[in-house]
């Protein structure tokens, strides 16, 4: 099968697209044929250099993907549309017993610790394959099983967010930013969102942002508070980290709640740990989600509530254009792989 792998780590020079082995299915896995994928950070960082992530080279790329049931233990499920839940869970730990596989010791995602969904085939556990509604397209499916599903974890399950209030969402344009924008206007919040790209804003108003701000990181919270009438927003979701991250503490009303879910700019960032006992914020790290979580998104879909815009699309064999793409950081919305 044609698959987009890398062999090293490195530039583009290390992404290679070719012929991989089939993968074999065991009971209770199903053989998807894959539609669609689309591309993350992380399959940069796999690119890059995978520090820290188990694997084996060659590797195929890809963390979330659509496609269609090919081969199952049950006839039912051939021809089955389907999104892909990327974490295999041992289902025996302490988290999986508790109903909260996400935290699944064990746990191994495709695209990191094994091969991918950027090939024509895929190998899962049955119970991996969710059902994709039928008002989605193949690359549409695809976005939902890492940066919507994301959001969706840390909005509703970590922040808790209750229609009528405002959330601050970072770096308007990323493919979770953006999700968490949709998502959040869906649930009935005021969004506010920032971004350094005038084009970015602008795109990100006319999908429905209440409000934007343009403004470095030292000048935010005074626009923040501008916005919102000196009392500050309920919820702040980032992923960006470094000098945002005491931007986005200061904007907090008393006992709000940031979640945050990446690290783009930097890990290490100062914090004032008097704002934070002082004025009671909860902090919430989240990544990804748990499978019912991803259930209620695609629920949501089903009833028209969501639609993942798609930013651009490529062929399999323009896997390093799509990289690039990525890496430049001009998308807004999501990058997709049609396979």
């Amino acid at each position: 099968m044609r698959a987009a792998f890398i062999t090293g780590h490195g530039g583009n020079e290390v992404v290679s697209v070719g012929e991989r082995p089939m993968p074999q299915r065991k009971p209770g896995e199903v053989v998807v044929r894959m539609k669609a994928a689309t591309v993350n950070r992380v399959d940069l960082y796999m690119r890059d250099s995978g520090a820290g992530i188990t694997h084996a080279l060659p590797q195929i790329l890809g963390i979330d993907g659509a496609g269609v049931i090919e081969q199952a233990d049950t006839s039912a499920l051939i021809g089955a549309r389907v999104t892909i839940y990327p974490g295999i869970v041992c289902g025996t730990c302490e988290f999986c017993k508790r109903g909260d596989p996400v935290l699944c010791a064990r746990m191994s995602l495709i695209g990191e610790h094994r091969d991918g969904t950027m090939s024509e085939f895929v190998c899962v556990p049955a119970q991996n394959a969710m059902p994709l509604p039928d008002g989605l397209d193949f690359a549409q499916g695809a976005a939902l099983g890492v940066n919507y599903l994301t959001a969706w974890r840390m909005l509703f399950t970590k922040a808790r967010l209750q229609p009528g209030e405002t959330v601050l969402v970072f770096g308007i344009g990323g493919g979770v930013s953006f999700a968490a924008m949709q998502i959040a206007k869906a649930a009935g919040a005021r969004v506010i969102v920032t971004s350094r790209s005038a084009d970015k804003l602008a795109r990100a108003r006319e999908l429905g942002a209440d409000a934007t701000v343009g403004a470095p990181p030292d000048k935010i919270p005074a626009e923040v508070m501008a916005l919102t009438g000196g009392r500050g927003v309920d919820v702040v979701i980032e992923n960006i980290g470094g000098a945002i991250w005491n931007a986005a503490l200061k904007c907090l009303v008393r006992g709000g709640r940031i979640a945050t879910c990446g690290a783009t700019i930097g890990d290490q960032p100062p914090s004032d740990l008097r704002r934070i006992f002082i004025r009671q914020l909860q902090i919430f790290g989240s990544t990804l989600g748990n499978p019912d979580e991803f259930a209620d998104l695609i629920g949501w879909c089903a009833q028209g509530k969501l639609r993942p815009p798609i930013d651009a699309r490529y062929k399999l064999d323009q896997i390093h254009a799509a990289l690039a793409h990525l890496e430049s950081g001009e998308q807004f919305g999501k990058i997709a792989i049609d396979i």
